[in-house]
């Protein structure tokens, strides 16, 4: 999956053949989620409470 972009040890991926609602990957610290891009979470978990909240900041700067 192609990396879209990497910060503060977050690695953001996107596959653009994937179906469903649209989404990215995201993995922290050896911790897989899935995220809207309205920052929702579909599917995983990170428990850093500070990458959640920089990967929703993201999200939402990131769908324009």
């Amino acid at each position: 999956m192609p990396v879209v972009s990497v910060f503060f040890g977050i690695v953001i991926r996107m596959f653009y053949r994937e179906h469903g609602v649209p989404h990215f990957h995201a993995e922290y610290q050896g911790q897989q989620a899935t995220f809207t891009f309205d920052g929702e979470l579909l599917a995983g978990a990170l428990h850093s409470k500070t990458a959640l909240r920089l990967l929703k900041e993201w999200a939402v700067v990131s769908r324009q």
